[in-house]
């Protein structure tokens, strides 16, 4: 299984909607794609996710379902 780096840079203003869908909803990840771990910082409106899957196509699919929220970037780990 392959590691991934995730950032999620919030919006502007939209770090407490983002959260209130979460809460509602959860992650909603597909099938195949594992949250590890994150951290956040409130401050600069950003997280970290580390996470897992051995198809990053997944990640995509994952992302548009947040996009109205966050910026992503997606970075493979060695």
């Amino acid at each position: 299984m392959k590691k991934y780096m995730v950032i999620e840079n919030f919006k502007p203003g939209l770090m407490e909607e983002n959260y209130k869908v979460y809460n509602a909803k959860g992650r909603q990840l597909p099938d195949g794609l594992y949250y590890l771990n994150s951290w956040v910082n409130t401050e600069k409106d950003i997280c970290f996710q580390l996470m897992e899957s051995n198809n990053e196509a997944l990640f995509y699919e994952w992302f548009k379902k947040w996009e109205q929220f966050v910026d992503f970037e997606l970075y493979p780990l060695d």
